[in-house]
């Protein structure tokens, strides 16, 4: 997708990395991220699958979470096959073209994600604020602009990142600090001056990521606010009650890479894998337990979830609940 002149690379391809120190028992490792990975296909397919199969779950907070499960089977797809290569074969090797694609469309899901999660805490706010605008204010119309409005953010800021690595010349130690290709990770394998690079990527982590973790933090503080101006105890548990799912996403999604990032330049020395580890749990367990989340503490989902499997299975189609 995104070709590199030969003439202006030295090393035509990346040696991507397991798991440092954890070679031996690499065959080992792989069984629960196989596990992992089938748990994140199934997970965010079903909820897919059933948000647009089911006319009652056509409503913003439902068709949020679908996006949010379609960046989630995106960024497992592009992940976790790299990481299962190299613990099954130990295939470390990936040309540059490859690599520069694979980065392109990981920070892209992960941006994504980002927007979305935002997107749901605005979601959150909008039903507790003003509960009876809420359909008129997030029409199906409304949805579709915010979600254009999320694609062309994302692709303005990433297409010109991955555009301007192709100016780089790239040197012949070229073995990368992770399982799949990054955008930091790339930049420190060049003889070039990154100067532009380095820059460019710092300002769309903060516009994008780090301007989204603010708001959503502002959102809370806002909704806190609504929350303790509700008379009854009962109301205000009902009223934090439907925020659960959303903060467990947000737990999830950011808590690894603050911690990485604070590691990485305030913590002590520690042995590479860790940071390894760290990395991987931000890219690879959102994905995992979004819709694990999200099941358990969504009675709506888990009933039409057991709905649709069970109208599946042959002779079965007759069956009815009491409610």
């Amino acid at each position: 997708m995104f070709p590199v002149n030969s003439t202006s690379s030295l090393s035509s391809t990346f040696l991507v990395t397991g798991i440092p120190g954890l070679e031996a028992i690499h065959i080992w490792i792989s069984v629960p991220f196989t596990v992992l990975f089938f748990l994140t296909l199934m997970g965010n397919v079903t909820i897919i699958m059933v948000v647009w199969k089911e006319p009652t779950l056509h409503v913003p907070m439902y068709i949020f979470l679908a996006m949010l499960a379609s960046s989630d089977l995106g960024l497992s797809l592009f992940t976790f096959p790299t990481m299962l290569r190299i613990f099954w074969q130990n295939v470390r090797e990936v040309n540059v073209s490859a690599c520069f694609t694979q980065m392109f469309f990981i920070h892209t899901f992960q941006i994504f994600e980002s927007a979305i999660i935002l997107t749901m805490a605005f979601d959150r706010y909008v039903a507790i604020s003003r509960p009876l605008y809420y359909s008129s204010m997030l029409t199906n119309s409304v949805i579709a602009r915010i979600g254009l409005a999320i694609l062309v953010r994302t692709l303005a800021l990433q297409v010109p990142l991955t555009v301007l690595l192709r100016r780089l010349c790239f040197c012949p130690s070229n073995e990368l600090s992770h399982s799949y290709c990054l955008h930091p990770d790339i930049i420190k394998l060049s003889c070039s001056n990154i100067r532009i690079n380095s820059i460019f990527g710092l300002f769309v982590a903060l516009s994008t990521v780090g301007l989204d973790f603010l708001l959503i933090l502002l959102s809370y503080v806002l909704i806190l606010k609504i929350v303790l101006s509700i008379a009854s105890h009962g109301g205000r548990l009902k009223a934090l009650n439907t925020c659960v799912s959303h903060l467990c996403a947000v737990v999830l999604f950011f808590t690894p890479m603050i911690c990485l990032s604070v590691l990485h330049r305030f913590g002590p020395k520690l042995p590479s894998h860790i940071y390894v580890l760290m990395a991987n749990m931000h890219f690879l367990i959102p994905p995992v337990m979004n819709p694990i989340v999200y099941v358990v503490q969504t009675k709506q989902i888990r009933d039409k979830i057991l709905k649709f499997f069970v109208q599946k299975i042959p002779g079965e189609s007759k069956i009815s609940f009491i409610s």
